[in-house]
């Protein structure tokens, strides 16, 4: 049996699930049916847990389990996993006094299924950050405490997916417009060696590794401007894996909308495909 993980921002649930036009009915669609062993890793709920199952009703109804968190701050972040099975465990954040009530990561267990193996997924969504002050220096407390409970996650030999939008674009390669954003909030010099770090210290960062070195594949554009109609994006939706999962990966994508107006986030889906 073959696994599918996709990991999307979908900039507030109750936005993404609404028809905006013909050719842009929201996200429900494009979900689908509960079939085959699939995973949806969701970041800015921006909903509480009610709200959000509410908007998420005909999904529900057909057979995905949703689990989620949400921030404690109403209106803000929130994360989720849909699946097409329910997991074996849910845990809340990574043990961080300060950010496991703010809706930021969400870690599921999944039992293994025939040549599937045992599961740990989880959706991040790593704060925004700035160039200087308070909110960057939230951004790096949390980069220390979450890159400690990633080295301990290493450890499990079963399989393991962190996805989300880690709100930093590790290279040149990850961003179209790298020569002026050199001093932006995901594009620091300290932001990207972390990442750095991670990488090797054995994590995968299996889109990269599937398409190789070259610009893209884009997963985030402004709204504003032309940003999305010249791809003029970042890449900052990541799925980071074990070894074991890396060995199984076969395939990446990024579901980018045809058009501007059929855009139900400003983040595109990132759906990778394992054996």
């Amino acid at each position: 049996m073959s696994l599918t993980i996709t990991s999307v921002n979908v900039n507030g649930i109750r936005a993404a699930v609404k028809e905006r036009n013909p050719d842009n009915p929201g996200i429900l669609p494009w979900l689908g049916a509960p079939t085959g062993r699939r995973f949806v890793l969701l970041q800015e709920i921006r909903a509480s847990r009610d709200r959000a199952a509410e908007a998420l009703a005909p999904a529900l109804d057909a057979g995905w389990s949703l689990s989620m968190t949400e921030s404690s701050v109403k209106g803000h972040a929130g994360v989720g996993v849909l699946g097409t099975v329910a997991p074996d465990a849910v845990r809340v954040g990574f043990g961080s006094e300060e950010f496991d009530g703010t809706g930021r990561y969400l870690e599921i267990d999944v039992a293994a299924d025939g040549d599937v193996p045992a599961l740990t997924l989880g959706s991040l969504y790593l704060p925004k950050g700035a160039s200087d002050g308070p909110k960057r220096d939230e951004k790096f407390r949390f980069l220390d405490e979450f890159g400690a409970h990633l080295d301990t996650l290493s450890r499990r030999r079963r399989g393991v997916v962190v996805g989300g939008d880690w709100n930093i674009a590790h290279s040149e390669l990850d961003l179209k417009a790298w020569k002026t954003n050199q001093r932006s909030p995901g594009f620091l010099p300290e932001e990207r060696a972390w990442v750095g770090g991670l990488l090797d210290r054995s994590w995968v960062d299996v889109t990269r590794a599937l398409v190789g070195d070259e610009p893209g594949p884009y997963s985030w554009w402004s709204w504003r401007g032309k940003a999305f109609d010249n791809d003029s994006g970042w890449r900052i939706d990541y799925h980071l894996v074990n070894p074991v999962m890396a060995r199984r990966a076969r395939a990446t994508r990024v579901e980018r909308a045809d058009a501007y107006d059929r855009r139900w986030s400003d983040h595109a889906p990132v759906t990778v495909e394992f054996a």
